[in-house]
């Protein structure tokens, strides 16, 4: 580990606690040189997960990937970044609890639908109109009155 301030690789541990995710371990971090403190966390590695996209291919699970279509349906919603990375989290943590090595995408994209619409019904919207791919205004008319009347999609 280097130090982000004047790169010197002698830094010390001053703290370690899980994160609130209990999936992550935080640690604070001095270094020796320029006694600049910092904090960094340590991850479960995912990337042994591997995703089945619907054209059939495999690829290593991304959580950017995750994490950049649901800040692309909260686009100019009233959602918080720690919201944003709860809901990463949230996904992540639920792959990595079924234990699957393969994972279809289709389910990678029922537990963003799952978060999306615990906070926030216009980007619920949003990603499932992209999801499922609607061609029609009656696609989007029938997501909207499900919504509206709480069942589910």
């Amino acid at each position: 580990m280097k130090c982000p301030f004047c790169k010197s690789g002698d830094v010390k541990v001053v703290d370690s606690r899980a994160s609130d995710d209990d999936f992550a371990i935080k640690r604070r971090r001095e270094c020796l040189v320029c006694k600049h403190r910092f904090t960094t966390f340590e991850r479960f590695e995912s990337e042994n997960v591997l995703v089945m996209k619907k054209n059939g291919t495999v690829e290593p699970f991304n959580s950017v990937k995750v994490r950049n279509g649901i800040i692309r349906a909260l686009e100019k919603r009233p959602i918080s970044p720690e919201d944003i990375n709860a809901s990463v989290q949230s996904v992540e943590k639920r792959i990595l609890l079924s234990e699957k090595i393969v994972v279809d995408s289709k389910i990678i994209g029922e537990y963003i639908l799952d978060e999306l619409k615990a906070k926030d019904l216009v980007a619920y919207i949003r990603f499932a109109s992209v999801y499922n791919d609607f061609n029609s205004t009656d696609e989007f008319i029938n997501i909207i009155e499900s919504v509206r009347n709480g069942s589910d999609v």
